[in-house]
C-alpha cells in the first residue's frame, strides 16, 4: 500500500452523505479486472473507488448499475430512472463508447439525449462526474474512431461546462496508452488500469487514498499489438465472437444484470486469483464488448 496521496480541495460535502450511483457500461461494471469472489466476476475503478471512499467517509453508500455492451440510450433508458429513485449525492456518467463502435453514429444527436440526462441528474441535487472518452491512438484496433471521438469528447467537455459536472478526462491520461494497461481484449483496462483510473476519480474529488500505482515497468505485458502470434490468438478468440455478436444483433451484456443494483457498503479486500488464462493469451480473459 502507498501512504496517502496529497487530496485536492474537497467536493463531497462534509455534511451530506455520500450516496454515490456509477452508471454505465463495460468500463464502469469493470470488464478487464476480473475478480471471481465478486458480483459478475469483477472488480474495477468504481468498486475500488468506492472503497477508498468508504475508508475516508464512513457514511458512503454506493450502487452500480453500469452493464457491458450497453449502447449510451440504452443505459439511459435501464439505469437513469433507478439511479434518480435511490437519491443520490453522487453520480458517475460513462457512456457512449460502445456507440462509437458502430458503423454509423450521429454524435450530435447521440449527445442531445446525454445531456437531457446529466440535466436531470443535476435537477436531483446530485454531483455528476462523467469522463470524455479514451484516445486509442494510431496502433489500437479500434483507432479508425479517433474522429467521433473527440467529436463526442468536445460535447462531453461542454456539457460539463454548462452544468457545472466534474470531469475525467481519459483522452489526456496519455500514461494510459501503454498498451501494459490494457487486457489481452485490447478494449478494457486491465486491472493496473482501472486502479490507476481510480486514483484519478479519487483525486478528481478530493479524496486521499491508498492505492498502489506501480510504474508500468513493473506491470506484466498484457497485450502485444503486431506481434503475429498474439494478433491471429486475438483475432480468434475477442473479434471473431465480437463480429458474430453484431451480426446476430446480441451482446456479451445481454446474460448478466447490475452489480450493486441497491447501496452496498464496500470495504477494501484482496482480490481472489482469477484461475487460468486461455490458452496462449495473457490477463484478463472477459469478452469483448
Amino acid at each position: 500500500m502507498t501512504e496517502p496521496t496529497t487530496a485536492t480541495p474537497a467536493v463531497l460535502p462534509p455534511e451530506r452523505p455520500v450516496r454515490w450511483v456509477a452508471l454505465g457500461d463495460s468500463m464502469t461494471e469493470g470488464v478487464g479486472d476480473p475478480d471471481p469472489a465478486r458480483p459478475n466476476g469483477v472488480r474495477g475503478w468504481a468498486d475500488l473507488v468506492a472503497e477508498q471512499l468508504t475508508a475516508a467517509r464512513p457514511d458512503t453508500r454506493y450502487a452500480n448499475l453500469a452493464v457491458r455492451g450497453r449502447l449510451l440510450r440504452g443505459i439511459l433508458a435501464e439505469q437513469l430512472e433507478p439511479c434518480l429513485a435511490l437519491e443520490p449525492t453522487l453520480v458517475s456518467l460513462y457512456a457512449g463508447g460502445n456507440d462509437m463502435l458502430r458503423p454509423r453514429v450521429d454524435v450530435d444527436e447521440l449527445m442531445a439525449a446525454y445531456e437531457q440526462a446529466v440535466v436531470r441528474l443535476r435537477a436531483s441535487g446530485a454531483q455528476v462526474v462523467l469522463f470524455t472518452a479514451f484516445d486509442p491512438g494510431r496502433g489500437a484496433p479500434t483507432s479508425w474512431t479517433r474522429p467521433r471521438q473527440a467529436l463526442y469528447n468536445e460535447h462531453v467537455r461542454e456539457i460539463a461546462d454548462r452544468h457545472a459536472c466534474l470531469l475525467l478526462d481519459y483522452w489526456r491520461m496519455r500514461e494510459l496508452q501503454d498498451w501494459r494497461y490494457w487486457a489481452v481484449d485490447r478494449l478494457h483496462m486491465s486491472a493496473a488500469g482501472h486502479t490507476r483510473v481510480a486514483a484519478a476519480v479519487l483525486e478528481l474529488l478530493g479524496v486521499e487514498h491508498r492505492l498502489e500505482l506501480p510504474p508500468p515497468d513493473r506491470l506484466p505485458v498484457t497485450a502485444s499489438p503486431g506481434v503475429l502470434r498474439e494478433d491471429l490468438l486475438w483475432a480468434r478468440e475477442y473479434l471473431l465472437p465480437w463480429l458474430v455478436r453484431r451480426l446476430r444483433g446480441t451482446s456479451s451484456g445481454d446474460v448478466v444484470s447490475a452489480r450493486h443494483p441497491r447501496y452496498t457498503t464496500p470495504h477494501p479486500r484482496d482480490v481472489v486469483p482469477a484461475g487460468p488464462e486461455a490458452p496462449g493469451l495473457r490477463g484478463s480473459g472477459e469478452p469483448v464488448d
